[in-house]
């Protein structure tokens, strides 16, 4: 794998956790027109604008997944894994409405995964390819 790779996956999960934040930020804005009420979740929004949560789930798996493969930093990959726990389960909850817990919680673990994954792209800087392996 070249280093050019190990900071690709990072600015992946960087843009993709990004993405998601906006997909969960513009649900309730773009949907309030059909009567969305802050307690129903958005219910109304059609089904394929709701499975892109899952698409983004797995969008950042990979990127999780390389990036804390090749980390110089040995707790960056629990932390990276750790954060992407965490806003898989705030995201799957809200699917199936298990806890009521505010967005805020899922926001700040999306910012959390967007900001580890820029430390990672900053901090694991080598100039061989084999540097970043653990």
């Amino acid at each position: 794998m070249t280093v050019k790779s190990i900071h690709k996956s990072d600015l992946l999960g960087a843009v993709a956790s990004g993405l998601c934040m906006l997909h969960c930020i513009a649900t309730p804005l773009l949907f309030i027109a059909q009567s969305c009420s802050v307690n129903s979740c958005c219910e109304s929004s059609p089904a394929w604008w709701s499975s892109i949560d899952y698409l983004f789930i797995g969008i950042t798996f990979f990127a999780v997944y390389q990036s804390g493969k090749n980390t110089s930093r040995p707790w960056m990959k629990y932390a990276l894994y750790a954060v992407w726990t965490l806003l898989s389960l705030l995201v799957l909850n809200e699917k199936i409405a298990f806890f009521h817990i505010s967005e805020w919680w899922k926001y700040l673990a999306a910012i959390s995964l967007i900001t580890l994954h820029l430390y990672n792209l900053k901090f694991c800087h080598c100039s061989e390819e084999t540097c970043c392996a653990v």
